[in-house]
C-alpha cells in the first residue's frame, strides 16, 4: 500500500497513463483490503483473548460468590444454635466473600460486553482509507 505520506514521490497524475493509473488503482485497492482484512483478525483475535478472560473471572467471581453464601449460611447457623460472638465473625468474614465475588462477576460481565467485540481501530482505519481515496479522486 501506497502510504498517504509517500503519495508525492509518485508522479503527478497528469504525467501517468490512465492505464497506469487504474494498474495502480487495482494495485493499491488489493493490498489495502489484504491489510485491512490482516488488522481485522489481528483485532478480533485480541477481543476473544479478553472475552476468555472475562470468562475466567466470571467464572472465579461465581465460585467466589458461592462460597461467600456457605460462609454466610454457616453464620446463620453459629447464630441461632450458639447465640455467641462467633457468629458475628463468620458473618463478617461472608459479606466480605460476597462483595468480592460480586465485584469480580461485575468485571466480567463488563469485559464479556458486545462492546468489547466492536473492532474499533479496523472502523477507524476504513474510515481513513475511504477519506484518503476521496481525497486522491479529486
Amino acid at each position: 500500500m501506497v502510504a498517504r505520506e509517500d503519495v508525492g514521490t509518485m508522479p503527478p497524475r497528469s504525467e501517468r497513463t490512465v492505464a497506469g493509473l487504474f494498474s495502480d488503482l487495482a494495485r493499491e485497492a488489493s493490498r489495502l483490503a489484504r491489510q485491512e482484512i490482516a488488522l481485522a483478525k489481528a483485532e478480533l483475535v485480541q477481543k476473544i483473548r479478553s472475552i476468555g478472560a472475562g470468562a475466567v473471572e466470571l467464572a472465579a467471581g461465581g465460585f467466589v460468590l458461592f462460597a461467600g453464601f456457605l460462609v454466610l449460611l454457616e453464620a446463620a447457623v453459629f447464630a441461632l444454635a450458639l447465640v455467641l460472638p462467633l457468629w458475628a465473625a463468620a458473618l463478617i468474614i461472608g459479606v466480605i466473600v460476597c462483595l468480592a465475588g460480586g465485584l469480580l462477576l461485575l468485571k466480567g460481565r463488563r469485559d464479556v460486553g458486545p462492546q468489547t467485540l466492536v473492532p474499533g481501530r479496523t472502523l477507524r482505519s476504513l474510515r481513513d482509507d475511504a477519506e484518503w481515496a476521496r481525497e486522491q479522486m479529486r
